[in-house]
């Protein structure tokens, strides 16, 4: 399989050098400023460094490539470190620069050279940029990996010098990448390659004799009874067998919980709006809307490889296509939700939260009958609205907790992880406009699922989605006036998902990991 294929890669050839040598075709060199002692050991190219340095006013602004003693050296500056503006992902911007400048200098086997670190920053989060960076670089699309078979690998062999680290910590960083290349491959792939059975293929191989339980729902009648409002979403493509839907539920547990986490991910393998078609051409890209059950696939993957103790972490990768036909649910039905919510269909381009929602619910359960709601933390992950990329824009992500998640300042913790490894978090607030703005407007209905609008001309377009998760799963019944409160946090990543065309980020899985999975191991 393609992708434990990628996986084995890194573990065989991706590793830590404790000297520069031959084995490798060129020299990156991430860096800060061109004293030898920040150079570490690669200090002896310092005074070649310095002497184009001085022949180039531009030097410390863009990348420089050079010979110094038969050796091809890509010179990637991170430009300044120290600004108010400045956050880690200098590091990992220059490491992605430099390693593409090596390749397209003909390197097949570039070593990295990381450098000291600078306050703010600790050496463990300079070389979690520096690694990850040089990691993203070297991504080869699924598609391209099972089908082009003379380009599956950029380079041959990746080296890392000046680490600063152990060998844990630099294994963990591998587990983390190999985490978003999941997320990648399911999340960037066309919307044939990853339809939803095929996304269960991908799945059960990733997973197979892992510690990583996998259980699929495909029967329509178990769709309807359990899921009614994923099935909604689906009825229109379930008459294509190759378009029907899975519901994906995956369990990690190792040693006896400490904290249990449940992730719910929008998988929209294909979004033409429904009946309310997207019109315009703002269907194109829309493949790239199951990148929150993407994200949930990486989070579980560097579960099944870091095997961290005392946790219990549940998922639900919610696969579905929202296609427009005959049989396309539309607005002005009323659907009953797993929690017994009557809801209104307002605008069926909204299918992200319908197909979240019951899933949603189902983890709920789990949680409260297991009795683990004291050490539990419910998520929701999707590129939800257009409404984020214009409050926050690229590349943040929204967070938003309920109130037992904003007594302990869930968000904000998960921005800090977030801003030690460069996957950025914006904080937004959920109010009492929101849970407003979804209440039924007639005794047919309990809840208005959308307004008729597109959420980027709503106002609040992107926090009244989120009332609507808590209010139809049920989540209300949890809130911090509960005897039984739920801490819940809604991720949107509409904006952090990764430019199309192009790759997706991996985004949210290195901030979920560095928060939640690192502290573990």
């Amino acid at each position: 399989m393609a992708a434990k294929e990628t996986l084995n890669f890194l573990t065989a050839n991706v590793r830590v050098e404790e000297v520069i040598t031959s084995d490798y075709d060129c020299l990156v060199i991430v860096g800060t400023s061109l004293s030898p002692k920040s150079l570490g050991k690669a200090e002896a190219f310092a005074a070649s460094l310095e002497a184009a340095k001085k022949n180039d006013k531009s030097f410390d602004e863009q990348r420089t490539v050079i010979t110094v003693n038969d050796t091809r050296v890509v010179y990637s500056p991170t430009g300044p470190i120290n600004r108010d503006q400045d956050d880690i992902r200098a590091f990992s911007s220059a490491a992605i620069s430099g390693v593409k400048r090596a390749l397209s200098a003909g390197a097949k086997k570039p070593l990295v050279a990381l450098p000291k670190a600078f306050e703010p920053f600790t050496d463990f989060n300079v070389d979690a940029a520096v690694v990850l960076g040089a990691l993203e670089a070297i991504y080869v699309p699924l598609e391209i990996r099972e089908d082009v078979p003379d380009k599956k690998r950029k380079v041959d062999r990746l080296g890392f010098v000046n680490f600063h680290g152990d060998g844990k910590r630099f294994q963990y960083l591998l587990n983390l990448e190999s985490g978003r290349i999941a997320c990648r491959d399911i999340g960037g792939s066309d919307p044939e390659r990853m339809a939803p059975p095929r996304v269960e293929e991908y799945v059960q191989e990733l997973f197979a004799n892992s510690p990583v339980s996998v259980k699929v729902v495909s029967n329509r009648e178990q769709l309807e009874a359990n899921y009614p409002c994923f099935a909604a979403v689906d009825r229109c493509a379930s008459h294509v067998k190759r378009h029907s839907a899975r519901m994906i539920l995956l369990e990690y547990s190792e040693g006896t919980p400490e904290q249990c986490l449940a992730f719910v991910g929008k998988g929209v393998t294909y979004d033409t709006g429904g009946a309310d078609i997207k019109a315009g051409g703002h269907m194109a890209g829309m493949h790239r809307d199951k990148c929150g059950s993407a994200a949930v696939a990486g989070i579980f993957q560097t579960l099944a490889v870091t095997k961290p103790k005392n946790i219990k972490v549940i998922g639900a990768m919610c696969m579905v296509r929202n296609s427009v036909g005959s049989d396309a649910y539309v607005s002005d039905e009323l659907i009953t939700s797993r929690a017994g919510v009557r809801i209104r269909v307002g605008n069926t381009d909204a299918e992200g939260r319908m197909a979240m929602v019951d899933a949603l619910a189902e983890m709920k359960e789990r949680i409260v009958t297991e009795g683990l709601q004291e050490k539990a933390h419910l998520f929701t992950i999707a590129t939800l609205t257009g409404h984020a990329c214009i409050a926050v824009g690229e590349p943040f992500s929204i967070t938003l907790d309920n109130g037992p998640a904003r007594s302990v300042q869930a968000s904000q913790k998960l921005q800090a992880a977030g801003d030690q490894i460069g996957d950025l978090f914006e904080i937004s607030t959920l109010r009492k406009e929101d849970y407003d703005f979804i209440v039924g407007k007639s005794e047919y209905e309990d809840i208005l699922q959308c307004n008729n609008a597109a959420s980027s001309c709503t106002p609040r377009g992107h926090q009244f989605p989120a009332a609507f998760l808590i209010r139809v799963s049920g989540l209300d019944k949890h809130g911090k006036d509960s005897s039984k409160p739920l801490a819940y946090s809604h991720l949107d990543i509409a904006a952090s998902s990764g430019p199309y065309p192009g790759v997706p980020s991996g985004a949210p899985v290195a901030a979920l990991a560095q928060k939640y999975i690192l502290p573990r191991i």
